[in-house]
């Protein structure tokens, strides 16, 4: 959830998870990106973990996307404050596009997505990562997850019941069903992170 901001840009939106996680997934996209290279981030909502990550990782040009306005306001309010040269101007990107406004990326990043969108998004977005993505090139997905269609914790399961409420085409995904959309596109497995408070990075890598 973001919610509006105090500061004197009106459009910045602040999201407590991001404030929350920001520094346990800064530590794994330490060893699983690149040293140099462009990154494109996929659904960047407030733009907060955009910022973070450009302003740790100078190395990577950071490209952050989102399909709605008020996000992308948001991630340029961000920028703005923090004035960072390796942080590219947000993109509006629906992840379910078969095209997307970028031909190439050294990675893919995608936070918190997969579970408060339809599942077409999450195999558009194995689709796109597919597309862009060279030969070894990693896509890392940030969130809850199911195990073998089983949730980690029992607070996941009510979360999920709660995101079904809400739309009954979001609910938290399972493993095995995101490792057969991505085979679908040339993406393998290739690393699942246990993360603080029931959640895992999942990292494939593009196979040829």
């Amino acid at each position: 959830m973001t919610t509006p901001g105090s500061d004197s840009d009106g459009d910045a939106l602040f999201s407590p998870s991001a404030a929350r996680n920001r520094e346990v997934i800064l530590d794994v996209l330490r060893w699983v990106l690149p040293a140099s290279g462009l990154v494109l981030e996929i659904a960047s909502g407030s733009g907060e973990h955009a910022v973070h990550f450009a302003r740790a990782l100078p190395g990577l040009t950071w490209q952050p996307s989102d399909p709605d306005p008020a996000a992308l306001r948001s991630i340029s309010a961000h920028a703005r404050s923090a004035s960072l040269g390796n942080l590219r101007p947000a993109l509006a990107l629906d992840a379910e596009a078969p095209l997307w406004p970028l031909e190439h990326a050294d990675a893919v990043v995608s936070i918190n997505m997969v579970h408060i969108a339809p599942w077409p998004a999450a195999e558009g977005l194995m689709a796109g990562a597919g597309r862009v993505l060279e030969k070894g090139g990693p896509l890392l997905l940030y969130g809850p997850f199911t195990v073998d269609g089983t949730h980690t914790a029992p607070s996941n399961s009510a979360f999920d019941a709660s995101l079904r409420m809400r739309d009954p085409r979001w609910g938290i995904r399972d493993v095995a069903a995101l490792e057969q959309a991505a085979a679908a596109h040339g993406m393998q497995p290739a690393e699942r992170v246990p993360m603080p408070a029931n959640n895992f990075c999942l990292v494939f890598r593009k196979s040829a």
